[in-house]
């Protein structure tokens, strides 16, 4: 019988372990109950639909491919990845390829593009440790065979070359693991405390034998070359006595190590790890329990204590799968083959793996002013949030699912800007800025949850430090610069020779002005509306691109929309999109509609083209918007083709399914989106517009709110086109949804087919709202009443095209149009 099955064992463990580290008990917390069907039944498993494999392997697209994700365990939004590394260093410490395993680490960021955490691994070891982990590393990787390798939601399962068995499982905030060694060798397991991905200033590691415990810390940090620094504490208990222990610090291996004053074995340095062996005589297997703290010893073995008690490691993993289960039941599809509901739940899932919760079951946390703190009860601390990437599609998701966990990352986001002076990150890693990638993301972030309804947290204070950190111009000795350029960007009204940065800013400055609206501040939400419409200073008439600009106003020349000079991680011709939520500004720029549906036609020639070429790079998050920009240009059957072509595509249910870094859920909630026919196309607002669905049938429920019913009837890979919609139970021709049925739910019920048709969803009137702010009125030379489009915010040159200057015109087609923030609200209320 395995040893973790004797939960006597561990109940006395722990609790010793508890009371002697003046830790209060608790039982283990409950567990939601596996989803019921209708009937009240047991609904179906959908973890099995799951393949964490996905990502782990590059395919050669292009440079950014290869998902770097991670197989390891972990629980949804779980602070502990208990997963393995692979002998060539990844970002997600996984490379399906590679056939060694050098440990299996706490810690991981899944879909990174830069290595990151990795840390604290743990590697068993059939045989002895004479030679240093630090200096001969190699000794002690162990090959492993797929064939030998299970991963499931919380669960991972590996045979390695040595015969021994690794079984994984995780809570929130600790591990259980399982190691069974092979018969007669000598059974030891390794804690390389200082051997996180990126490299650890400092570690120390504690072996106590006579309560079977070794606990520590690491200090690491420095993702993507940032200063970016961080302790992770750990504290592991295992199940069977200690045979022996030892330690090592670069070269040196000090078998029975250096006694503390408590009879204990230390180690520290920067080179440095603990070890301990087993006697397997009586049983094979070893069973440990680890607890995670960014805090303290004492918080991690008090998490893992409270989230594990004297539970059995099958007992961990089952409970596990039931919150992976319940979380995949938010969105139930029906029909579609098991290749489609595969990579449609493994991409959920991983859309759920991050942001992480930071504090510890008792609430304290590390904030960013390196102090303590205390969040509110029945709520969390949040880290690790890639605003680049998330702020475009998953910030959505996540509020619609589940807007108490958004609130809380929003909440956690001003928690820590607040902390450090009300300073955004744009990349943050822990408790510490790391600075990655370009733009202002977070407003855009906490704009959007706010707008999907996730509104519990301090948006008025939130708002109030995001306008203090978009308006203030920091010095050189900054610890951390929010928005380099600022002060051009505020004088100029552009960063020089920097295209994106400059419309990152201005994407994130409606996000400022967007929340501002709803929360009454007309003052601040007019001031970054007008700021929002930067934009407009790279556009260059003469060539009718976006393009980067000098200093002294001039535009490059000769310009090639294929280079990537001014542009982050893409062109011109991939940029040219990047103004979200004012589409049909930009298109009457570009010369309108007969202009605009060429060029996506040219740029959609191929989808995932990569950086260097002037077509869609679907596989990097600054094409993601592109496909639905069809449907601000009257062409919605266009935005269903392509959507359904990267669908069909560019994923898949296998190790190579992933189209570029997913970037911690970022382009795995793309496709979340696309598979149910929506996309929140404008970060900051609701609306959703529309391709069509993949599956028959789709319901989204939301954590305590309305659900989303869809129905398309014959839907498959090969039937995108819409020829008719009816929202709840009212006929449609509009590509888009309002703000008001993701806030208030409904049934959607298209008719498919496998033809396109060109004239649903055409019509003037049917485009999505754009948002450009008020328009002050043009000088005239006569005392005409000022024009109704430019008094309601609309794109003048819209109404001019299809009414005649300055003739009078029916005055709601502007409405219609949709164009400014009254027409918005006029349609609100319909």
């Amino acid at each position: 019988m395995p040893v973790l099955t004797k939960s006597w064992r561990w109940g006395r463990l722990l609790l010793a372990i508890a009371v002697t580290a003046g830790i209060p008990t608790a039982a283990t917390p409950s567990v939601r109950a596996a989803t019921e069907d209708g009937a009240g039944g047991v609904a179906q498993d959908l973890t099995r639909y799951v393949n964490p494999f996905v990502g782990t392997q590059k395919t050669g697209r292009t440079g950014y491919d290869g998902g770097n994700t991670f197989p390891g365990a972990d629980a949804p939004f779980g602070m502990v990845q208990w997963s393995p590394d692979t002998r060539s260093p990844q970002p997600g410490g996984y490379a399906y390829t590679d056939h060694e395993i050098r440990g299996f680490s706490l810690t991981h960021l899944s879909g990174a593009g830069c290595t990151a955490a990795q840390d604290l691994p743990f590697m068993p070891h059939a045989g002895t440790v004479a030679a240093s982990p630090a200096t001969e590393p190699d000794t002690y990787l162990d090959g492993f065979s797929h064939d030998a390798e299970s991963a499931r939601p919380g669960y991972y399962s590996v045979t390695l070359a040595s015969g021994t068995k690794v079984e994984l499982t995780s809570t929130q905030r600790s591990g259980a693991g399982r190691f069974t060694y092979p018969a007669g060798s000598t059974a030891s397991l390794l804690v390389d405390v200082s051997r996180s991905v990126r490299g650890a200033s400092d570690a120390r590691a504690t072996v106590d034998k006579a309560r079977r415990t070794i606990t520590g810390h690491v200090t690491s940090g420095g993702f993507c070359g940032s200063r970016n620094r961080y302790r992770a504490y750990f504290s592991a208990v295992f199940d069977q006595p200690f045979d022996s222990v030892g330690t090592w610090h670069d070269a040196l291996v000090s078998p029975g190590g250096d006694k503390g004053t408590h009879g204990d074995v230390r180690v520290s340095g920067a080179r440095s790890g603990a070890y301990v062996t087993f006697d397997t005589s009586r049983s094979q297997t070893v069973g440990v329990k680890v607890g995670l703290s960014y805090v303290s010893v004492a918080g991690a073995a008090e998490n893992a204590a409270r989230e594990q008690g004297a539970a059995a490691f099958d007992t961990v993993a089952e409970r596990t799968r039931k919150q992976w289960n319940a979380r995949l039941h938010q969105i139930e599809v029906a029909g579609g083959t098991d290749i489609q509901r595969t990579t449609f739940y493994t991409a959920l899932y991983h859309s759920l793996l991050q942001p992480n919760v930071f504090d510890d079951v008792n609430g304290r946390y590390i904030g960013f002013d390196g102090r303590v703190h205390t969040v509110r009860e029945g709520h969390h601390q949040y880290a690790n949030f890639s605003g680049w990437d998330i702020y475009r599609c998953e910030a959505q998701l996540l509020a619609l699912l589940a807007p108490n966990v958004a609130s809380d990352i929003a909440q956690s986001m001003y928690n820590q800007a607040h902390q450090a002076g009300d300073v955004w990150d744009r990349w943050s890693v822990d408790n510490d800025f790391a600075g990655v990638m370009n733009g202002d993301p977070y407003h855009s972030i906490l704009a959007s949850m706010y707008a999907f309804g996730a509104t519990d947290f301090d948006a008025a204070a939130a708002l109030a430090s995001m306008v203090k950190g978009a308006t203030t111009i920091q010095g050189a000795g900054a610890r951390y610069v929010e928005r380099p350029g600022l002060a051009d960007y505020l004088s100029l009204g552009y960063v020089p020779d920097d295209a994106s940065t400059t419309l990152e800013y201005t994407t994130a400055d409606f996000g400022i002005a967007a929340l501002a609206g709803r929360l009454g501040d007309t003052g601040t939400r007019t001031t970054f509306m007008q700021r929002a419409q930067k934009w407009r200073n790279l556009f260059n008439p003469a060539s009718s691109w976006i393009q980067p600009r000098s200093r002294d106003g001039s535009f490059g020349s000769p310009f090639n929309p294929a280079d990537g000079k001014g542009y982050v991680e893409g062109n011109a011709a991939q940029y040219q999109w990047m103004v979200p939520y004012d589409l049909a500004g930009l298109f009457s720029a570009m010369g309108g509609n007969g202009k605009v549906v060429p060029r996506l036609d040219a740029f959609f020639t191929e989808l995932n083209a990569g950086p260097n070429a002037p077509h869609a790079f679907l596989g990097n998050e600054p094409s993601l918007n592109a496909p639905w920009a069809y449907v601000y240009a009257s062409a919605p059957y266009r935005t269903q083709n392509v959507v359904r072509r990267a669908v069909n595509t560019l994923w898949g249910p296998g190790p190579g399914g992933e189209v570029g870094n997913d970037d911690l859920g970022t382009l795995s909630s793309w496709y979340v989106w696309s598979a149910l026919g929506m996309y929140p196309q404008v970060p900051a607002r609701a609306e959703l517009v529309l391709a069509s669905p993949l599956f028959p049938a789709v319901t989204v429920h939301r954590d305590g709110g309305p659900s989303m019913r869809i129905s398309a009837p014959g839907a498959d890979a090969d039937t995108p086109y819409v020829h008719a919609l009816r929202v709840n139970g009212t006929a449609s021709s509009r590509a888009w949804l309002p703000e008001s049925f993701v806030r208030e739910g409904g049934t959607l019920d298209y008719t498919l087919g496998a033809t396109p048709d060109p004239a649903w969803g055409a019509a003037e009137g049917d485009a999505p709202p754009s948002f450009s702010g008020e328009q002050p009125p043009r000088p005239t030379a006569t005392s005409r009443p000022r024009h109704h489009c430019a008094r309601q915010g609309c794109h003048p040159g819209r109404c001019h095209r299809h009414h005649g200057r300055g003739r009078s015109h029916h005055p709601g087609r502007c409405h219609a149009r949709g164009h400014g923030q009254t027409a918005h609200r006029s349609r609100e209320a319909e």
